[in-house]
Parts: C-alpha cells; structure tokens; sequence
C-alpha cells in the first residue's frame, strides 16, 4: 500500500493513532499560493512542514515546488499526490504526513508551465532552496555578471539556467499584466540572504529592463531568514522503517531532528500563510538571531568538535556523554557567550542555549566532530573571535573561549602529525600544517607562530597582551592531550576544566 490518504484503510489509521500524524486539512481541497524552486530534503524538512501546520488555519497556501533540472522527486511524489512522510528524531520517533505539496515541475522539461505558475496572480510567494552557489554571487556580495548561467540568462528568449534569471523573466510577466510582484523568501544559510537576494534580482532587471528594475526597486519584498535544523539524508533504511512500523510504502520520506526554527525579517503583507501560529518568529532583527546562532549554537560546536576529537571522540552526541565536556559547553555559553551580546526582543536566550543543549544531545543524530571541525580557520573568526574582542571591550572572562581557539590549534598540530592518513579540511590547509610542523610545544612561540597567520586573526587579537597571555596559558594546560600518557585520557579530560 503506497501513501494515500484518502486510500488509507480505516483499520490502519485506527491503529497509527498517536504515531502518525496526518494533516489537519483536505490536501486535494487546497489552492496553490506558494511555488518553492529547489525542493531538496530540507524544505520538505522546514518550509513544507511549516506550511503544512499554517494550513490548518486555512487558505490557499499549497506549495507548487519547482526543480530547475532533476525530475528525481516529481518522478517520486506525483504517484503519491504530493504527500511524503517526515520522521522527527528526538529519544523516540515519531512520523508525520506532510500535505502542502500540491505540485511538482521540472523546469527543464516544463518551462513555460513554470513561467505561467509563477506569473499567475494567484502566486503570493516565491521561497528558495539553491544553496549559496545558486544565487550567482561574486566575492563581494553582489550578482556576478560574468557568470555562465548569468551571461545566457541576460540573452534574449532564452529558457533561464538560474533561479535569478528565471525569477526575473517570471516578474516581467507579471508587470507586463499589471500583477504585483510576488515576495521572494531566501531559505538559505546566507548572511543577509534577503538583502543580497534583492540587490541580485535587480541588477539582473538592469541589464534586461531598466522599467522593469525601476518598478521592482519600488515594489519587490526580499525578506532576510534565518534558518535552522539538521536534517540527515535520507538512507534506504528509513523507507524499510516506515513500511515495518507504519504499514505502507513511501517513495521517498525524509527525517530531521525535532527541533526546527524559521526567523523572517518582519515586511510581509497582511496576506501571508499563517505561520505565526505554528512556530515562526518574525522580527525587526534578524542579525540579532543569526549572531545568536553562531554564538551560542555555532561556539559550543567548534569547542566540542576540536576538544572531543583531541580526546579521540566521533560524534556531537559522544561528546555530550563526556561529563567534562558537557560542564565546559554549557559554563562557556552561560559566563562568555550569553553576557557577550544583545538578544533581540522576541528570543528567550537562557531557555535557546537550552533547546541548543538538547539538540547536542539527540541519540538519534549522528553529527560528526571531524565535521564541525572543517574550515576552522573560516570559522573561529565569525564563531569565536568576535565574542573574545566584544569580552576583551567589556571587561569580561575569556578563559575558555581561549581554550577553544587553543583546542583549534592543537588540532591542526594533531591533524599534522596524522597526514596523509587524515586530511586536514580548511582552505588554508597547507599554511596551517606548515605552521603546526614549526611547533615545538613550549606554549608561548606555539601560539606566537600561529597568532601570526593575519589570514586567521584580526590585528585586534593579534596586538592584545591579555589575549596572548590567556591563549598561551590554555594552550598549556591542554598540551599534554598530545603527549602518549595524555592522549584520550579520561582521567586528564576529568581535571582539565
């Protein structure tokens, strides 16, 4: 028996009560106000399941979801009209039927259909999923007019190889009939994804139709987001699962870790999709969240990732097992994190470091250290060294956030020790391994060799006195991780902190 509401045998529903949750509405009764472009796991995750709650509350907010090439998901869903089972991961599973996805177009293969979806009056929003790279944007931000996909956009009657020129070519239709432009809602993990999202929309109207550009400048909606939950691939054993413990076949369900948070930048019209009663948050600040978010979510994952693999650990969840480890993360975000910024208005801090504590301590996900610990180079500096300089400014502790940075570089010295057999993953790889090879241990030049890579720190960090003294004396009390005697040692990890 595949997914099919409407066909679901009452014995079976019956039974699936308090197990699986189906939506509050008639999927089939639903009007189209939404077209999506990327539909991968993490909308079906996020957005459609938001959307699926809003509807409860009624209006015609289906979802046309639009993939510019693959027909993978068309190819799995249209047998099953749309629906799709969610798996939320937390100590116990539980499932949900997702009913928002009311169509599925492939633009390669149906693009006028496409174009006439999104130039129908009829569609309120536009929301994203293409990855940072989807967006065509240069090292500065802005829209990249040398790049391929954009160069064949900008010619005339050509079928769009990007979301930015396919959205512009649908926003003429729409001013050549006189409908308002519809709002476009970046889903992306992109800083200031609105705003950037804009500025790219219109640079391309520019080259193309300076009226076009003009009414858009005035009209456009481009909402900054954030966006927040981990949402694993899916594996051949979560249709097995679904068929065991639910009685039926899905082409393709999907699961995520139970928590899930939508913040959008508060400029909507009054005619949205009511997601304000089904858990998102809309404010006047969302770099208020996004700093939030790499300070009490993104700090304690770099520390556990760098300190619990120096102790020979694998995953986040491993890491939280780790008494030691757990006392660290959490004295760290309630003495150096919390007091290092001001929360917007509309978030609880104490009890977001909280639901951020439970999400490390998922059983059911599997966030690896080696991971997190990727890039460190590009990520101490958002991460890290901000909270360090705005407690240096304030007069406040920044003991343990210099035992995360030295962590860091005590990694690199492991990962260096470890070539070729494990590989270092950072853009800066070849400067940091050659930096770790000059290490001699002693704590003072150690942290001077690498306090010198300007690619890394900010003069700020680089000139601080009490920065260098707190960093060489963390450096210090960690080092013997390295020795034979102290590598993994429980006993060393009990008395380190």
């Amino acid at each position: 028996m595949s997914i099919d509401i409407p066909r679901l045998e009452p014995a079976l529903l019956q039974q699936l009560q308090g197990k699986l949750k189906l939506p509050a509405y008639d999927p089939s009764a639903v009007g189209i106000g939404i077209v999506h472009i990327g539909p991968g796991a993490f909308f079906r995750a996020h957005q459609a399941w938001y959307t699926d709650l809003a509807l409860k509350y009624g209006g015609d907010w289906g979802i046309s979801v639009v993939s510019m090439r693959s027909s993978d998901l068309a190819k799995a869903l249209i047998p099953q009209q749309g629906l799709y089972s969610l798996a939320l991961l937390d100590n116990e599973t539980s499932y949900q039927v997702v009913g928002s996805i009311r169509e599925l177009l492939v633009a390669a293969e149906q693009y006028e259909q496409v174009l006439h979806r999104l130039a129908a009056p009829t569609s309120h929003y536009v929301t994203l999923t293409i990855t940072e790279k989807g967006y065509c944007l240069n090292a500065l931000g802005e829209l990249d007019l040398s790049h391929a996909d954009i160069q064949h956009d900008l010619e005339p009657n050509v079928k769009a190889r990007s979301a930015i020129g396919l959205l512009v070519q649908a926003l003429a239709l729409r001013f050549a009939a006189n409908v308002p432009p519809f709002v476009v809602i970046s889903c992306d993990n992109l800083t200031d994804n609105g705003h950037k999202l804009r500025h790219a929309l219109l640079s391309f109207a520019r080259q193309k139709q300076p009226a076009l550009a003009n009414w858009l400048e005035q009209q456009l909606l481009c909402p900054c987001t954030m966006v927040d939950s981990i949402t694993p691939a899916t594996d051949v054993e979560l249709p097995k699962q679904l068929a065991s413990e639910l009685g039926y076949q899905d082409n393709w369900p999907i699961k995520r870790e139970k928590f899930c948070q939508w913040v959008i930048e508060d400029i909507l019209p009054a005619h949205r999709p009511a997601w304000h009663q089904v858990g998102v948050t809309y404010t006047q600040d969302v770099k208020a969240f996004e700093k939030a978010k790499l300070r009490l979510l993104n700090a304690p994952h770099s520390a556990l990732a760098y300190l619990g693999t120096l102790f020979g650990l694998d995953t986040v969840f491993d890491a939280m097992q780790q008494s030691a480890l757990r006392a660290f993360v959490t004295q760290l975000a309630q003495d150096e994190i919390i007091g290092s910024f001001h929360a917007p208005a509309e978030l609880d801090v104490a009890q977001y470091s909280q639901d951020i504590f439970q999400r490390f301590d998922n059983p059911a996900i599997r966030h690896l250290l080696a991971q997190i610990a990727w890039d460190g180079s590009q990520k101490l500096p958002m991460r890290v060294f901000p909270v360090i300089l705005d407690n240096l400014a304030a007069g406040r502790s920044i003991r343990l956030l210099c035992l995360v940075v030295a962590s860091w570089m005590l990694f690199i010295r492991l990962r260096a020790r470890q070539q070729p057999d494990v590989a270092l993953v950072d853009p800066l790889a070849k400067v940091l391994l050659d930096t770790a090879a000059g290490c001699s241990g002693e704590a003072v030049a150690d942290t001077a060799l690498f306090l010198a890579l300007s690619a890394v720190f900010p003069p700020a960090l680089q000139q601080s006195e009490q920065f260098q003294l707190e960093l060489s004396a963390a450096y210090q009390r960690l080092s013997p991780v390295l020795t034979p005697t102290g590598a993994g040692s429980a006993s060393f990890l009990q008395d380190l902190f």
